[in-house]
This record gives C-alpha cells, sequence and structure tokens, in this order.
C-alpha cells in the first residue's frame, strides 16, 4: 500500500513540475490520492497548507511523507518578491538567492504568468546540463540562464512586467520562487516649447510647454522659478499638465503648460521645469529668461558732467524712463526752450556758462505729462588782486592790497609768503625791508580753487645796523662784522685791508659783510655800505693784537673802577635821603 502511494504521489509531483507549474492547489488535491494527505507518521501532518492567493501562488505549502519516500519536504511556494529594471536594458530576475544550495539543485525552470493564471514556460536546466528554452513566444530570443539560476531577460519592455516564477527541485525540496518584475524608464530629457516671446505684467500669458517624453512611469514636471518650485494658484500662475501614452512601446510623454502672469521683479528670472524619475537623479531643464513689458510709470532726468561743473564745460542731460522696452522718444526743455530728440534719450549742453544754471526738465513725446526737472549749477569762482605781478616800493611808505571775490559759493582764502603759510592777509602800513618776498594768496570753493601773487621789493638808501668785533677762536686776528640793510643791495667797503671771510646772500634786504685783520697797532676802523638811493658809514675801535692782553687787563681796572664808583654815588645818595628826612622831621616836632 505505502509502494502504490509512493508511485501516484511522484508521479504527481512531477506532473506538477514539468506540465502544469503554478496550478492552484485544488488541482493537486484532485490528481493526487487522498490517502496521501491524510496519513500522520509520528503526529506530524503529511500535508500542511497556508493562504491561497488569487495569482496561483502560495504563502507556503509543505507536504511531508514517512521515512519510505526520498522527499521529505515535497513542495513549497514562497512569498512574492519585486525586481525592478531599465527599460531597454538586460534585466537580472533572482531564483531562491542562496536559500538553496547549487549542490543540491536537481532541476531548475522558469516560467511567467501569461495572465488569468495561465503559465508560460521559458527555460528549463537539470544538473550538469545546458539550459533548454522551451518558450515559443517574444522571449524565445531574450531569455538565458546566468551560473547562479537567476533568469536573464535581455531588451527589456514595458510589456515584461508580470510574475516570473522559479521552480527548483532539490534533494528533499521542490520550491517555486515567484518574482515580481517592475520596468521603469527616465524620460529622455526635459525641454521647453512654445516659448512666449515676452510676458506683459499683470496678463496671464502661456509661458511655455515643458516636455517629458517617453518615460515609466509618467513623469511628474515641476516649474521652478530662479530654482524655487511654482505653485498654480489659480491667479498668476496656471499649470496643466497631459499625458500621451505611446500604443507601441507603453512609454508616457508628459506635457506641462505654465501661465504666468510677470511682475517687474521678474526681470531677468530664469525659469526651468524638473521631474525626479523613479529610479536615477532630477533632470532640470535649460532655464529660459524672458523679457517682461512694462509701460513707464516713472522718469528721471539725470545730470552727466564732471564734478564740480564749471565754465566751459559740457553737460549731458539724461531722461530715464522704468518701461520696458524703454521709450526713446523725449522733450528737454531748456530755459524756455523745448529740443524734441527721436531715438535717443541723452542732450548735451556745450561751454556752459554762469548763466546756464537752472532748472531742466525732460518728459516723454507721447506722455508729456510725464515729466521729471533738475537743477543746474554751474560753479564759478573769479578773484582780482591788487596790486599784482612785480611791485617796486620805498621803504617806510604804505602799500594797499585788494582782493576782490566773486564766486557762486562760499570761498576761502589763503595766504603765504616765500611758500610759508601766513596766519592772516598781510598788511603792509610802513614797509620794511623784510616786507621783501613773493606772496600768494589762493581762493578755494569747494572743489575749485584759484590763486593769484605778487612780488614785492622794498628799495631804499642802506643802513648799517650794527657793526661789531670779536677775537678769533685762535687769538691770532680779528673779526669785524658789518650787519645793513637796505635795497638794492648795498656794495661794503672797509677802511682798511682785511681778508674776506664771508658774506651772507640778500635775503630781504639784508646783508652780513665779515672780514679779519691783523691790527698792530690800535686803530679805528669804518665800514660804508651803499646804494644808488644813499650811503651810511659806522665806525669802530680795533686795539692791536700785541696790547691785547694788557688792554684787556687795563679794561676789566676800569671796569671795576666804574663800579665802585657807581656804588659810592648810591650809598651817598641814600645817606643825604636819610639825613634829609631826619631833619624834617625834628622840624615838624618842633614846630607843634
Amino acid at each position: 500500500m505505502k509502494f502504490r502511494a509512493g508511485k501516484v504521489f511522484f508521479f504527481c509531483l512531477f506532473f506538477f513540475f514539468f506540465t502544469q507549474g503554478a496550478v492552484k492547489l485544488a488541482e493537486l488535491y484532485r490528481n493526487c490520492p487522498p490517502c496521501v494527505f491524510k496519513r500522520k507518521l509520528s503526529g506530524i501532518d503529511e500535508c500542511q497548507s497556508n493562504t491561497y492567493r488569487e495569482s496561483g501562488h502560495f504563502e507556503a505549502f509543505t507536504i511531508v511523507t514517512d521515512s519510505h519516500f526520498h522527499y521529505k519536504k515535497i513542495l513549497l511556494f514562497a512569498g512574492l518578491e519585486t525586481v525592478s529594471g531599465l527599460y531597454g536594458e538586460t534585466l537580472e530576475i533572482p531564483c531562491h538567492n542562496g536559500a538553496t544550495k547549487e549542490e543540491d539543485i536537481l532541476i531548475t525552470k522558469w516560467k511567467y504568468d501569461k495572465g488569468e493564471g495561465i503559465p508560460g514556460d521559458l527555460l528549463v536546466k537539470q544538473k550538469n546540463k545546458n539550459a533548454v528554452i522551451m518558450a515559443t513566444d517574444e522571449y524565445k530570443d531574450r531569455v538565458s540562464m546566468a551560473a547562479n539560476s537567476s533568469l536573464l531577460l535581455s531588451a527589456a519592455k514595458l510589456t515584461d512586467q508580470r510574475t516570473f516564477t522559479c521552480m527548483v527541485v532539490a534533494r528533499e525540496d521542490i520550491m517555486e520562487y515567484p518574482i515580481n518584475v517592475m520596468i521603469y524608464k527616465s524620460p529622455e530629457g526635459l525641454e521647453i516649447s512654445d516659448q512666449a516671446e515676452a510676458l506683459e505684467i499683470g496678463k496671464l500669458t502661456k509661458l511655455g510647454t515643458c516636455v517629458a517624453k517617453d518615460a515609466s512611469p509618467a513623469a511628474n514636471i515641476t516649474w521652478l522659478k530662479n530654482n524655487k518650485p511654482l505653485v498654480a494658484d489659480g491667479e498668476g500662475i496656471s499649470i496643466r499638465t497631459s499625458v500621451l501614452l505611446d500604443p507601441v512601446t507603453g512609454l508616457s510623454t508628459t506635457a506641462s503648460t505654465l501661465e504666468y502672469s510677470a511682475k517687474k521683479e521678474d526681470t531677468d528670472a530664469q525659469f526651468t521645469c524638473s521631474t525626479q524619475p523613479t529610479v536615477g537623479s532630477e533632470l532640470v531643464s535649460s532655464p529660459v529668461t524672458l523679457t517682461v513689458t512694462y509701460s513707464t510709470e516713472n522718469i528721471v532726468l539725470q545730470v552727466i558732467a564732471q564734478d564740480p561743473l564749471e565754465e566751459g564745460d559740457n553737460v549731458t542731460l539724461k531722461c530715464v524712463a522704468d518701461g520696458n522696452p524703454a521709450p526713446t522718444n523725449f522733450n528737454f526743455h531748456l530755459q524756455g526752450e523745448m529740443v524734441k530728440v527721436e531715438d535717443s534719450n541723452t542732450y548735451t549742453i556745450r561751454n556752459v556758462s554762469r548763466e546756464t544754471s537752472g532748472e531742466y526738465k525732460c518728459s516723454l513725446i507721447d506722455d508729456p505729462s510725464m515729466e521729471a526737472s533738475k537743477d543746474i549749477t554751474v560753479n564759478y569762482l573769479d578773484i582780482n588782486l591788487s596790486p599784482s605781478g612785480n611791485i617796486v616800493e620805498h621803504v617806510g611808505e604804505a602799500l594797499d592790497l585788494t582782493l576782490k571775490i566773486d564766486s557762486s559759493g562760499e570761498s576761502k582764502v589763503f595766504w603765504t609768503k616765500d611758500n610759508i603759510m601766513l596766519d592772516k592777509e598781510p598788511e603792509f602800513a610802513a614797509l620794511t625791508y623784510s616786507d621783501s618776498g613773493s606772496y600768494e594768496c589762493e581762493v578755494t570753493m569747494g572743489l575749485l580753487s584759484r590763486k593769484a601773487s605778487f612780488d614785492l621789493i622794498v628799495e631804499g638808501a642802506p643802513v648799517i645796523k650794527q657793526l661789531s668785533k670779536q677775537l678769533s677762536e685762535d687769538a691770532q686776528h680779528k673779526v669785524l662784522i658789518c650787519e645793513a640793510e637796505g635795497s638794492p643791495k648795498p656794495a661794503v667797503s672797509w677802511s682798511i685791508n682785511g681778508t674776506l671771510l664771508d658774506e651772507s646772500p640778500f635775503i630781504n634786504g639784508k646783508i652780513t659783510h665779515k672780514i679779519k685783520v691783523v691790527p698792530s697797532a690800535n686803530l679805528t676802523v669804518s665800514c660804508t655800505v651803499s646804494n644808488e638811493f644813499g650811503i651810511d658809514t659806522r665806525a669802530i675801535n680795533v686795539s692791536s693784537l700785541n696790547g691785547e692782553v694788557r688792554m684787556d687787563k687795563q679794561d676789566q681796572l676800569d671796569d671795576s673802577d666804574q663800579t665802585k664808583l657807581v656804588v659810592g654815588v648810591v650809598v651817598g645818595l641814600l645817606i643825604a635821603t636819610l639825613v634829609i628826612g631826619l631833619a624834617y622831621w625834628v622840624y615838624m616836632k618842633k614846630s607843634k
């Protein structure tokens, strides 16, 4: 009885494996004798079954025989797994993922679900033999088996999205591994077509259509402005999407049309569209920048000139309007005169003068009420210094300076003499030789500056200011020094022959003349200075070098005697004063 039951059951197994594949559990029950499934050994059910699936697969199904059978576990339906592949590429569908050792596998068979539970055979491979292709349909030239029993499916298509089942006969088990296949395809790219030429402020305008071709699943398109997503709001943003399915390939083409109401700040904005495929990185279209058109709302008059604007300069008036496209025809109002300018927004006034200062306007030719104005100030600074140039005056006389300033603003005056800054304007009530020099005044007003100057020469007869003597450091000669003032430069002469030591530069009417002499006897030496206006002479006593020491002592004695005399006179006067005071006191006392 056991032998017959075993033979029948083994026949059922191979009938199921080679012909039926994923038949329903009920069919297996009908083909196998009930005794095989009803008997028990050692309290273990010979037949165990779990949830039945409508697809013809089972969560788990196990048949257990007694010890006389070679197979203890006869059939197992494993849980459904999903494998993803890329359209057009070779897809590898795993069989058992290592659950069964390769050396234990006797037979491997691949099949697929044609629909409505109808199986289709693909290929079968016995141990140590090559795989045999059983398919006769489109899969005939597209399937092969890898060394690890995986099914290799070339040129994947969307029609391959179905369930493939790997059936494995091992030493002690027969198992099925159903695999659900999904095929994905990224769009061939994103492109914005039907672009608008321009966008108008406040008007909903079709910006363009973003197209994602040949994708699976259909692409979801997002519009962006400056990399920020746009969301339809029913007012300023409208997005319409359509999907077209290719009946041959099953691929989808998505088209998304953006209608947009622009604002001023959208000028130079970049619009793009993007999509995130199920497999792969995000796709972004090339950016689109559109012109935003709007009418003029504001107008500004600009003055282009060097700073500060002075008489003789050129000034350009530029009328700037904020419309887009910007207007190019303007009226320029020039102090009562109107000039029409076309195809330009500038007008140049050449060689301006102080009379050019005033208010200027520009306006649109198409709308004269749209105008702008600007005040123009031509800066000027005129100075007149009197007297100026080279001035020659006589010593002791007065010189009146007059500086007149005509300017368009507040000015400042600075004076220098011989490049040295003066703290105030020079005054010459009585000219001296030291007043001679080069004078310059600088008048500034902002960045404007004007200068005027005069050279003053004070002339007069020479005068010796000082005549002195001194013994040289080596006591071998006397040094005579004559200091004089006068202009023109006076000539200096001495009444004694001497050697010229030094003559100072003639500056501001002053000159110093030094000679050295070696007198052998006491004598009187005179210095004479002269020019075209007069002459002056002064004398000095000079002792001989031989009597210099004796004369120095005598001079010291004379000085001592003189000192004593002075002290005696002062003391005598004090005593006399006391005597007179005492006598007066006695007299007053007696008279009382």
